[in-house]
């Protein structure tokens, strides 16, 4: 299957941030890694992250590594650690002697991506009904006008950003930190598949579903928010068209045996 070329500007590097760090053997300098060296790798990380859940890097484009270095100014080992951790993170594929690319996720792939997200995100919003305050709800009622402002303005980077971030505030609503962190690497991976597979849920439908689950959450209806979070979810990957696809020229170029017109 043919590649597309490296784009030139997607990956625009994000503003330097710390990066915590462990006591004795833990951290990055555990691994041979200088405290400099994983600050940068850290930011080549979250922007071609950010490059993805923004819908600015498509499946299958490829990452040139001395590209990357020319952008952020390091050098290519640097690169090389980050695109392994994308690779750990399945966002990126390595491939012997061509290269790295952005991930192809499966059909397979897609499907189990969003049977944990279900499962994960609908035992959150029972969670979440249980404790949420009126300053929590208030919280979310301003994200979600964000949302409606850049789905109005068009603001399509900004919109699939602030839909994506929508699940992962919720994690953080209930303190727990570690369920942000696999949310947000589950909605990085989610948005490669809806790029892979043509998603045609649109903005605005997941913007007005993001209000309806919020307002269960506020009238404490834990049954109503489970309910239509798991809707929700399903209708984002029902409106994927997940249909294997087909790399084999013969297979692609076999004459339709029914007869019928293209």
């Amino acid at each position: 299957m043919a590649r597309r070329p490296a784009p030139a500007t997607p990956i625009a590097p994000l503003p330097p941030e710390g990066v915590d760090g462990g006591d004795g053997m833990e951290g990055p300098e555990a691994a041979g890694i200088r405290p400099s060296e994983a600050t940068t790798t850290a930011r080549i990380v979250a922007s071609v992250t950010a490059a993805i859940v923004e819908r600015r890097l498509m499946p299958g484009t490829r990452l040139v590594e001395q590209q990357i270095a020319d952008i952020f100014k390091v050098s290519r080992t640097v690169v090389r650690q980050a695109l392994n951790q994308l690779s750990r993170d399945r966002l990126v594929t390595l491939e012997p002697a061509r290269g790295a690319f952005v991930r192809e996720p499966s059909v397979q792939e897609a499907r189990e991506v969003f049977e944990v997200r279900a499962l994960l995100e609908s035992a959150m919003v029972r969670e979440l009904c249980g404790r949420i305050t009126p300053s929590q709800v208030e919280q979310l009622r301003h994200h979600l006008a964000d949302e409606a402002e850049a789905v109005l303005r068009t603001d399509v980077s900004g919109r699939t950003r602030l839909l994506a971030d929508f699940h992962v505030v919720l994690a953080r609503l209930l303190g727990n930190e570690t369920l942000a962190e696999l949310l947000g690497d589950l909605l990085s991976r989610s948005q490669l598949i809806s790029l892979m597979y043509q998603s045609s849920h649109s903005a605005e439908h997941s913007q007005a579903e993001h209000v309806a689950i919020v307002d269960a959450l506020a009238r404490g209806d834990a049954e109503a928010a489970v309910a239509l979070m798991t809707a929700h979810l399903g209708n984002v990957e029902r409106n994927l068209r997940l249909q294997p696809r087909i790399h084999d020229l013969q297979q692609l170029l076999q004459p339709d045996t029914n007869g019928a017109l293209p």
